[in-house]
């Protein structure tokens, strides 16, 4: 339950997927001595671009997904991506743990317990892909942009409070590919999440994003 419970933290409590690097002041420490965005190089900008209009033309995503936490937990799944607005991660068996961003809301839903949390999308860092447009400026701050051999990789954190955690979206470069991301929260701990095989642009059933929530019909004995 660990992992997803990180995953959750990080989509859902505003910690960047309770455990999805290090502790806060660490991570303030960290904030404060990379370089801001407004050290990056013209060369950075250009493929920061690049990512915004990358993620800019994606309307649907699906994929299978490996989470793995600096703790050790571990657990797969399928990931759903709809843009504007809808997404959907759902973990296979035994975790009870389903995330759905409906368009209005992100829900989580522990259906072995029962319980079901509501929060704004935007109050989240799922925020940041769902929009209807995608910036790397707008609410966040580029920390860092590193490149490696068909690799690029940019962190963020969200202005005004770095402390919450960092986001670092992973990319194979030419073509420009989506690969994973890693999640840093104030807890100390880090998760990677892994896209295995995705597939963009492939119809997907509104369904998946539509949730029922099963509290609402529970009776008293």
């Amino acid at each position: 339950m660990s992992g997803p419970k990180h995953l959750l933290t990080a989509f859902v409590r505003r910690h960047f997927v309770a455990g999805l690097v290090v502790a806060a002041a660490a991570l303030v420490d960290a904030a404060a001595a990379a370089p801001p965005d407004t050290l990056l190089s013209a060369v950075d900008r250009q493929d920061i671009a690049r990512i915004e209009t990358y993620f800019n033309a994606i309307e649907t995503m699906r994929s299978r997904f490996l989470q793995v936490t600096s703790t050790g937990a571990y657990s797969e799944g399928t990931f759903s991506l709809w843009r504007p607005g809808r997404m959907r991660i759902e973990y296979d068996p035994p975790v009870p743990i389903l995330i759905v961003a409906t368009g209005r809301s992100l829900v989580y839903h522990d259906k072995k317990l029962m319980q079901v949390s509501y929060l704004g999308i935007d109050s989240s860092p799922a925020g940041l892909l769902l929009a209807e447009r995608v910036s790397l400026s707008d609410t966040v701050t580029v920390t860092r942009f590193e490149r490696a051999a068909q690799t690029l990789r940019v962190t963020v954190v969200k202005k005004g409070d770095p402390g919450e955690g960092s986001l670092t979206l992973i990319f194979g470069d030419r073509p420009l590919t989506f690969k994973k991301w890693v999640i840093a929260d104030a807890q100390g701990v880090e998760t990677t999440v892994s896209l295995l095989g995705p597939r963009f642009g492939a119809p997907l059933d509104p369904e998946l994003f539509r949730f029922v929530d099963p509290t609402q019909f529970k009776t008293d004995d």
